[in-house]
Order: structure tokens, then sequence, then C-alpha cells
């Protein structure tokens, strides 16, 4: 065998030709020399801002193993990711190892949000995978003297036309995979896929539904602790005066912690955790201050806020002419991300060095705030993520990762675990903000929309950790780092604006963005952020003008949209329900249609639905609904099909069910009697979900696609089964009883 060679890749790529590197430099004409520059071309996903090869693809002689900064939260992703390296890299799908967000090991892909981890992730890892299959390929044709395009990959070898394997593992040597990727990549052609395209069964499962260890709640580490905070009990809440004696006697207690308004107990054992944690809580006295608004007055409460008015979209053509016009308000109360599983951290401080696993979004991020918090280097502070018992957005894990870590500073070398109370995770995580949009539309005498006016009032979506003052442990402590000044996310994602513009054709459109700065009770991210409520806003009126005009709602969306990808999932779901025009549902019942291309630049997804409403009791069952999505290239469709099924019930909850509550001080829905979530006994008979796959076309975010269309789908079900039109979340049996009635 030859010896191993450092190579450089850019040398081997283009001596191999597996792969092609154009640039010129000194033969180039004074009239090239005179033209201005043309931009560089970036690799493409999180190959932007991590370009080294061996950021994502590892090979030893132990096998081959994927990185990637992004965090499984239950999307599957890691499964899928899986899939495409194995299929890039012609290796055995069950041989591979996925190592997720560790700020030691992986890139630093930001946070896990916004549907984008198959673009940014996925995307990085197919390319990463394909530049380090045509390195292996180079490398093997320099060591056998042939030929790169004799050579051929299966099973993890390079193979010669003698049949002479070379695996990758032998390859590899020394700093090869080091190198930056290329721009463009040579990807297979999707017609020859054996993995990708394919179900495969998702790995993260097996463990979680067999009461294995899969989430953080269930790591135990030799010496642990366990930690219990005592919360304030309001917003703004000064503990005065707090005798910790006879909780520091109680058996198995290690240590009482108080920082300012911070304080938390640790001890041997997790039930004598609990037990001081409620002692503690008995002997602390908090002076509290009533500053919450009105809780049924959010409508007022919210647009009389100051807010920074911004026109984000604009058309005009002054030649069609209004017939019919229209107008309403609708309403989203705060809602809660409802982990099943309280948050929780483990966190160890070793020779001045703090590691917490975590199950945070953002590693990185996180890992900032809490260094900031602490006042340590970063490079003194690893996190690792550990998948928790439920997520959906910015809930508790931050700020469980903080407690922890303040912890455990206190109590150098044993790790010590912080798990939230039900109590405490319904009262203080970050909630998804209340939100208000105002619509006003009109028809011409043909029945089409003219104009086209949105206002949505709203504030940023996103408080996520990146310094301390975002986090509840810093915010409590004696010299407390002041909460960030919100700031708008930036379209063209956006955040509460996300999905504000129409993604339909109207010839006279305005759209406008009223930024809260200061909302009342504590907020952050939540699925979708705001395109739940502004997809729910505009799917709603969109069948409100259909009805003004006389006009099927499928028909009437399809005559307002060119898109032809978005036109495809309309005509699918429609096909798939059995949606006819002019149709009557059976009595009590009633059919919903709605649409929506998440972000306008991600997924496009078409639900439609039946609902049962009870006019006794007002009680709505959604019976079923059928769901068209186009994702780009599938990867792995059971996949996807649970992302659209979970979206769908999740959005059920959400829209008949869910609203946070308080009163003039005190958040008060603290637990499911306070907070109804969907229950067993309601969910829908029968879910369909259609995959319409784009074979070669770019990944499409599909995790919060499905949230948006199937609120207003399953509203637009309601007001077709009771004739009455609900504006405000959430459709409640009593709000939907009382329309009946009035």
């Amino acid at each position: 065998m030859n010896a191993p060679l450092i190579i450089d890749r850019r040398r081997v790529l283009a001596g191999g030709g597996a792969l092609i590197v154009s640039f010129s430099l000194g033969s180039a004409s004074a009239q090239q020399q005179d033209a201005p520059a043309a931009a560089a071309p970036s690799p493409p996903g999180s190959l932007k801002t991590s370009p080294y090869l061996d950021a994502w693809i590892r090979i030893d002689a132990n096998g081959v193993e994927v990185f990637t900064g992004k965090a499984e939260l239950g999307q599957g992703f890691k499964t899928a990711f899986q899939q495409i390296a194995a299929e890039e890299l012609d290796i055995a799908f069950e041989s591979l190892k996925v190592t997720t967000a560790d700020t030691r090991l992986t890139a630093n892909e930001g946070y896990t949000a916004g549907s984008n981890s198959m673009k940014d992730s996925g995307t990085a890892i197919q390319n990463a995978a394909a530049q380090v299959r045509a390195l292996l390929i180079a490398e093997a044709a320099r060591r056998l003297g042939l030929s790169a395009e004799s050579l051929r990959t299966a099973d993890g070898a390079v193979i010669a036309p003698d049949g002479k394997r070379l695996s990758y593992g032998e390859l590899v040597a020394g700093e090869m995979l080091h190198v930056q990727a290329q721009p463009t990549s040579k990807l297979k052609d999707p017609a020859t896929f054996k993995v990708i395209g394919r179900p495969v069964p998702r790995v993260d499962i097996p463990a979680k539904v067999t009461g294995g260890e899969a989430y953080v709640q269930d790591m135990r580490l030799p010496g642990m602790l366990h930690a219990r905070v005592v919360r304030p009990p309001s917003y703004g809440a000064e503990l005065t005066e707090c005798d910790t004696a006879a909780v520091e006697k109680l058996p198995g207690v290690v240590k009482v912690v108080r920082d300012g308004n911070f304080l938390a107990v640790v001890a041997e054992k997790e039930f004598q955790s609990i037990k001081a944690m409620n002692a503690l809580a008995a002997a602390a006295k908090w002076k509290e201050t009533a500053r919450l608004p009105k809780q049924d007055d959010l409508l007022n409460v919210l647009t009389s806020l100051p807010a920074q008015d911004t026109t984000i979209f604009e058309r005009s053509n002054a030649a069609v002419a209004a017939h019919k016009t229209i107008e309403a308000t609708y309403t989203r109360p705060y809602q809660a991300h409802g982990s099943i599983g309280p948050s929780c951290a483990v966190a160890q401080f070793v020779d001045g060095a703090m590691t917490v696993w975590t199950h945070t979004q953002g590693v990185y991020p996180d890992r900032q705030g809490i260094a900031d918090m602490l006042r340590m280097p970063p490079a003194s502070v690893r996190l690792i993520h550990v998948e928790g018992s439920g997520c959906y957005g910015h809930n508790g894990a931050d700020d469980a990762a903080a407690d922890a870590a303040l912890i455990a500073r206190a109590l150098p070398g044993r790790p010590v675990r912080v798990h939230w109370t039900r109590e405490q995770e319904h009262a203080w995580e970050p909630f998804g903000p209340a939100m208000v949009t105002k619509l006003k539309a009109s028809l011409d005498g043909n029945g089409r929309i003219t104009d086209w006016n949105f206002d949505v009032w709203s504030n940023t979506h996103s408080m996520r950790p990146g310094g301390a003052g975002s986090m509840l442990a810093a915010q409590h402590m004696a010299q407390p780092f002041a909460v960030p000044a919100p700031r708008p996310l930036p379209l063209p994602e956006g955040g509460g604006d996300r999905n504000a513009i129409p993604f339909y054709n109207f010839p006279n459109a305005r759209v406008v963005h009223h930024f809260i700065s200061e909302m009342p009770l504590r907020i952050s991210a939540m699925r979708a952020l705001g395109a739940y409520h502004n997809v729910f806003s505009i799917e709603s009126f969109i069948d409100e003008l259909a009805i003004l005009a006389g006009a099927d709602p499928v028909e009437f969306r399809l005559k307002h949209l060119n898109d032809q990808r978005g036109r495809d999932v309309i005509e699918k779901a429609a096909q798939a329900f059995g949606w006819k025009p002019d149709q009557k549902p059976p009595p009590d019942r009633g059919y919903g249609f709605a649409f929506a291309r998440y972000k306008n630049l991600a997924a496009y997804c078409a639900v439609a639905s039946e609902v049962e409403v009870n006019r006794e009791t007002g009680r709505p069952r959604l019976v079923r609904a059928a769901a068209a999505v186009d994702s780009g290239q599938v990867v792995n469709p059971d996949g996807l099909t649970n992302q659209i099924e979970g979206a769908i019930v999740q959005s059920m909850s959400w829209t008949l069910y869910e609203s946070v509550t308080f009163d003039e001080t005190r958040i008060t829905s603290i637990d499911w009697q306070t907070y109804p979530i969907l229950r067993f006994n309601s969910v829908p008979e029968r879910i369909e979900v259609h995959i319409i796959d784009r074979p070669g076309q770019p990944f499409l975010g599909s995790g919060e696609t499905g949230q948006g269309p199937a609120a207003a789908s399953i509203a637009n079900a309601i007001a077709n089964a009771t004739g009455k039109r609900l504006r405000h979340l959430p459709l409640t049996r009593k709000r939907i009883k009382e329309a009946i009635d009035a």
C-alpha cells in the first residue's frame, strides 16, 4: 500500500476530475480586468459559516461520524441527516453515527429554529459528504495509479475495476478532510437514490417508547446532586425575608443557594430536594406588585401599547375598482409551549470549567449567556445538547440550564441536576406572544379581490439567550443582568410579521407591522412565531371573502394564486379530501380549507378539515383532516408525514383549547387543569398526509408549515358547520356555544 499523503484538496479534485473547480488569474484580459469583480459563490447551507469538511464528516479506522450543530428536538432530522450522509457517501445507514449540538464538537449553527435544519444543516451534510466522497476517490486513484472515473464507491470503500477495495478508513489520513468546501458539489442523481426518499424508522424513537434514557430528564451521573429552585410568585417580586436554618437541617440537604432573588436548595436525593424546596418556599417572604393588564381586554391593551409602525409591503393598481368591502379583527391570546416534561438541566463545575447538559435549542448562544452570567470565558463553558421531553420553541430549557450552572458553581466537583416543577414551567416559561390582526379587503364586480389591507400588532417573538439578561437566574441575581431590548426579526422570515404578507396576487395590497417592544407577559419563540396567527387570520378572511363572492373556497384561492407549487398542494389536498364545490356536509358538520407557504419561502402546505359541532354544548370535534405538503426533495417520507400530523394535532390544540390566564399580579394557568390542552379522546379519527416530492430540488423547511393552515382550516369548518364566524382564539366550546345562541 502507498504511504498516506497529506494532499491539497483543490489539486486533488482538479487532477482527479471528480469535481471541477474553475478560476482564472494571470491570463485575464484588460477588458476582464476592468470589469467589476463578481462576488465569489459561497458553499451551500451552513457550509457558508462552517466551511471545513471535517466540521461535518470525520472518518477514521473506527468508522464514519457525521456532525451537526442543530439540536434534535423530536423533529426526526437525526435520522434524515443519517440518510443523507449514507446516500452521498455510499455507506450503510446503520454504520453511521450522527452527533448533534455540542460546543466542543460541532459547528456553530446558532439556533435550531424556523424549520431551517434541513435547509441549513441537511444541505451542508449532503454537500460535505459528496465532496468527501470525491476526495476519497481521488486519493484512491492516486494510490492505485488509476483514473478517478474508473473507480466507484460502495459500502464505505472505493472499488477498482478489478475488485480491489480501499476502505474509507484506510484512505483518510492526517488533515485530509480539514479543507474548505467548494461552492458546488457533484451530487448524486436523485434517480439513483437508495436511501434518500425511503421511509426509515427514526433512530430516536425506540428509547422514547420503551422507557429508555431518551431525555435530559433521564440523566443520572455518578455522584449527582438534585437541586430545586424556588421561583418568585410573580413578575418583579422581591425576596424580603427567608430564614433557611430549618431547611438546611432537613435530611439530605447539602446547601441552600441564595443570590438576590434567586433561591434554590440542593440535596443528595431528588425527593429530598422536593421536600426541601417546599419548606424553603414556605419560609420565603416576597413583596409583589400588581402590574399585569386585564386578561379579557387584550385587543385594546395590545393596540394601545407604544408601537413602531412599519409598512412591510405595498402594491397599488389604480385601474381596479372596489365593489364590496368587508373588514374583521382577529386575536390570539398568550399561549404556552406546554412541554410534557418540565425543563431540566445538569451542570458540573470542575477545575474552573463548566459543563452543562441541556435541551436548549442553541448551545452556542446559550453558552454565551451562561458564560456572561458566571463571568467566565466562553471557552471554559461547554454545552452539550440532550433532548428534552417536549420543546416547541423557547420554553424553560435555557433558564433551567442557567439555574443548573449557577447552582453547580456553588458546589464544585459534583454534577447537579435541576428539574422544574409543572407549576414553575407553566408560570415562568416565555409564552407565545398575544397578537391582534385587523383586515380589510374589497371585491370587484367579478368576485376578485381588488385590494387588501393587513395590520398586525405583535412583538419580537424571540427573546432567546445570547446574553445573560434573557435568563431568569441572571435576572434574579443580587447583581442582576438587564433584560435585552426586544428587536423585530427581519424579513423575509420575520417574527410577529412572519407570513403577514399575502402569498396571493392582489392588485392592491398594504401590510403594516405594529411592533410592540414591551409586552406585559414574558414572551419568546413558539413554533411558527407569528405565522400561526397571521395565516389563521388571512385564511379565515379569505373564506369570508369567498362567501361574500359566492365562490367555492378552493376555487377562490386558486383564482388568486399563480405559484404552481402552491396550486399543486391546494389541488392535491382538495382531491384527497374529496372536496367538491357546493358540497353539503352532514348535519352539524362543516368543511374547511386553508393554505400557506411557510414564511413565503419554505414548504407549501394545504389542509382540508371536517369538524363536527355539538350544538347543545358547543363542543367541536375535528373528525378528519387531509393535508398536502411540498417540502422539496423528500428524505424520509415517514418523518415528513410525522411533521405534518404533529403540526395539525398541535395546531388543533392551540386553536380549540389553549390560553394563558392571569390576574393583575400572577399567572394563574399553572397546571393542566388551568391550562387545558388536547386530550387523547379528542384526537381526530383520521389524518391523511399526501407528499408532493420534488427530486433534486432544495430541502424546504417543513416542521412549522402546517400550524397556520390547520388552524384556519378548523376555523373555517366550524364557520361552515354553525354559520357563525369566530375570530378570537381559542375557539372554545363556550365561545362556539355563545355564537350559536347569539
